[in-house]
């Protein structure tokens, strides 16, 4: 086991160049932001989505444009409004008077990155037609299923719910997402650098590219095979049990919980601390790369309940409870 995880760590070691690239190019686009760019990382090397919820004004939309920029991706943005049609994001069938035949015009879902922007802004229906390219990675046109490319990622962005103007999203949809991301503001001197950046009329904005689709198919390859031992899979699953059967674990969380988390946070939690192993040079996951990754897998997928809410209890309040309790291996 020594031997293989050697190999592992000596192929991670191989990509750390690939990925301090990354973190450059970004930054000379972001200030600041370290959080939400290391977490689209995550995403994109996992091969999911990432739900990131903030204000107007904190560089989402500018993070997702410039990582398709620095990996060569191609990039659609899809504004959702209260008018939106699923066609619109799909694609649809054109009829042809001349020859009485139909063509498939593909939607703006096929291309690398998505990134859906206020998503939370369009009804249910919308939203939904987002479900089967997520889950399947296809898309069905007039009864034909037209597969997407193997470099897919949604990125969505959704203003806080109590906005005007917003939508919840259904949990089917919420828990397709890998990470939901909760953005906050800059820190006052990252705010300067802002200033002197782009408090002018007209700022051009470049990214050079240092890497193509390809090489994060590789480094995905990387990941599939980072170690991760039994008693972190314990740990794991502790806290996915936790947020079902708190009382198990001699936690008094029941009646602040409406819903656990799925099976599918179990899978996303395991993938996101390899994906975090791999961004800090580390071919094994430890117990830091499970507690700094599990609200984000967590927090859309744990209900809290009317009492929660009563106490004035999040869902991330809840996730740090069970964290803080239940014993590190």
């Amino acid at each position: 086991m020594t031997e293989g995880i050697s190999a592992i760590n000596q192929r991670v070691r191989e990509h750390t160049d690939l990925v301090r690239r990354l973190r450059t190019e970004i930054h000379s686009v972001i200030i600041g932001q370290d959080y939400l760019v290391d977490r689209l990382l995550v995403g994109l090397f996992s091969n999911a989505h990432v739900l990131v919820e903030g204000v107007p004004g904190l560089a989402k939309t500018l993070a997702v444009r410039t990582l398709a920029a620095v990996i060569r991706a191609t990039f659609r943005r899809i504004q959702f409004t209260p008018d939106l049609l699923p066609a619109d994001i799909t694609g649809t069938l054109i009829y042809n008077p001349k020859d009485g035949t139909f063509t498939t015009r593909k939607g703006p879902i096929f291309a690398n990155i998505i990134l859906a922007d206020e998503i939370n802004r369009a009804p249910a229906k919308v939203q939904s037609a987002l479900l089967e390219a997520m889950q399947e990675r296809q898309v069905t046109i007039g009864g034909q299923a037209h597969p997407l490319p193997r470099l897919f990622m949604v990125m969505a962005t959704q203003n806080p719910i109590e906005q005007e103007g917003t939508y919840p999203l259904p949990e089917a949809q919420v828990d397709r997402f890998m990470l939901k991301l909760v953005v906050d503001y800059p820190r006052r001197d990252e705010e300067k650098l802002i200033l002197d950046a782009m408090a002018v009329t007209d700022k051009e904005i470049r990214v050079e590219p240092v890497a193509d689709p390809e090489d994060i198919l590789a480094v995905r390859s990387v990941i599939d095979d980072i170690y991760i031992d039994e008693k972190i899979k314990e740990y794991i699953l502790n806290i996915v049990f936790a947020t079902r059967r708190p009382q198990d674990y001699d936690l008094p969380l029941e009646q602040f919980i409406r819903y656990g988390a799925s099976p599918r946070a179990t899978i996303y939690l395991t993938m996101a601390a390899k994906a975090q192993a791999f961004l800090s040079g580390r071919g094994y996951v430890v117990p830091q790369d499970v507690k700094s990754t599990a609200h984000d897998v967590l927090r859309h997928r744990v209900l809290i309940s009317y009492e929660a809410e009563a106490e004035e209890l999040t869902a991330d309040d809840i996730i740090s409870r069970i964290l803080e309790s239940l014993p590190v291996p």
